[in-house]
């Protein structure tokens, strides 16, 4: 009886070690290269990893995330916009739009999308808000109403400014909004399209949806000399979704793919191990999981 106590003293020790060598591998934080990161649940809000995420900062293209869900909100997707000069004259990314056509506001909403024109976004602000000014006031009211402290909006679009900032949280925060909406879900999962005005299709700039991870189902790319790479997706598996955001990242599709297999790899483990819902933890325990994992084993 005692050596078959000993025995058991002994493999329990064993068994320990060795599953705490390898929760360690299992919940050790991602190391990105982004200024600053976040990884949230989409279902219940809840922080799964963060890196300087309540810093204000630019953030590129990643604004157009608001531009997007302000115009299917106030618009109607039917509505024909004209464009104007100052649409066909903005500096950086574009859709090509001519001075005076015509096109819908679907059709903007794709072009923004996925191929961050910032020619449709001025269009666009200036159909929903008047002006780009009105527009812009819209999109400061519903950040304010979403709770998005360190985030202000100067243009639609993301261009470089003194007061254009936010945070990756209140990014994360934002995108998990705007996901509730349908007609933003589908524009942002839609990997190519053709405007009925054009004649070839606008395909979508986020490698991560269309080559490099298979469980993404949408996002939005961004960049400035000043901002950085800024990006910000979702990802979906076994039903479970989760939003990350970098800003200021030169390794982002790398960045953004080892947190979600960090994350979904965290949610199966403490789904098997039955430690109660991840929606109300903030980071896992190693010793109550081997711990827990270990009496099972046993039998005890």
């Amino acid at each position: 009886m005692r050596s078959r106590t000993i025995r058991l003293i002994c493999l329990l020790i064993f068994m320990l070690h060795f599953i705490l060598i390898n929760n360690e591998m299992i919940y050790a934080k991602p190391l990105v290269s982004a200024e600053q990161a976040i990884l949230i649940d989409q279902d219940s809000g809840t922080v799964l990893y963060e890196k300087n995420a309540d810093n204000p900062q630019l953030i590129a293209s990643i604004t157009k995330v608001m531009t997007a869900i302000i115009a299917i909100e106030y618009g109607e997707l039917t509505d024909q916009v004209k464009i104007s000069r100052e649409a066909v004259t903005v500096e950086g990314s574009s859709i090509y739009l001519e001075e005076n056509e015509k096109m819908s506001l679907e059709d903007l909403l794709y072009g923004l999308m996925l191929r961050s024109g910032n020619d449709a976004a001025i269009a666009i602000a200036e159909h929903i808000g008047g002006s780009v000014d009105g527009f812009v006031y819209l999109m400061n009211e519903k950040a304010n109403w979403l709770g998005l402290e360190q985030t202000h909006f100067e243009n639609p679009h993301g261009l470089d400014s003194e007061h254009h900032y936010s945070t990756s949280k209140d990014i994360a925060l934002l995108m998990r909004y705007a996901m509730e909406n349908e007609v933003f879900a589908e524009i942002n999962q839609t990997k190519s399209y053709r405007s009925s005005s054009r004649t070839y299709s606008w395909h979508n700039k986020n490698k991560l949806l269309t080559n490099y991870y298979p469980y993404t189902i949408g996002g939005k790319t961004g960049y400035t000399k000043a901002a950085g790479r800024t990006l910000v997706s979702v990802a979906q598996k076994n039903n479970r979704q989760l939003i990350a955001v970098t800003i200021n990242d030169p390794n982002d599709w790398f960045d953004h793919m080892q947190l979600y297999e960090w994350g979904f790899n965290q949610i199966e483990q403490l789904d098997l191990l039955t430690l109660g819902n991840v929606d109300q933890l903030t980071r896992p325990t190693f010793l109550e999981v081997a711990y827990h994992y270990l009496l099972k084993m046993v039998g005890l």
